[in-house]
């Protein structure tokens, strides 16, 4: 119930065709992304990924996605 019960956008394991990297496209859909969220009032976005390569961190952390903000766990039934 916190922020005044604001919704926030979830986004979860961005993947893009190997053929098709290095193009924009999961920049272009990442700032999308973030865009409709605020327009829809998110307070915040957050981002999950299972990726622990080193390049694709500093790709979302390129996108505006802060690394050192919080620490994300996933429980499953």
């Amino acid at each position: 119930m916190s922020r005044g019960m604001k919704p926030y956008g979830l986004i979860e394991n961005v993947v893009t065709h190997p053929d098709y990297r290095k193009r924009g496209f999961a920049t272009t859909l990442l700032k999308t992304a973030q865009s409709m969220a605020w327009e829809l009032g998110c307070y915040k976005v957050m981002l999950l990924t299972g990726s622990k390569k080193e390049s694709t961190l500093r790709f979302y952390e390129n996108c505006g996605f802060l690394v050192d903000k919080k620490q994300g766990f996933v429980v499953y039934r």
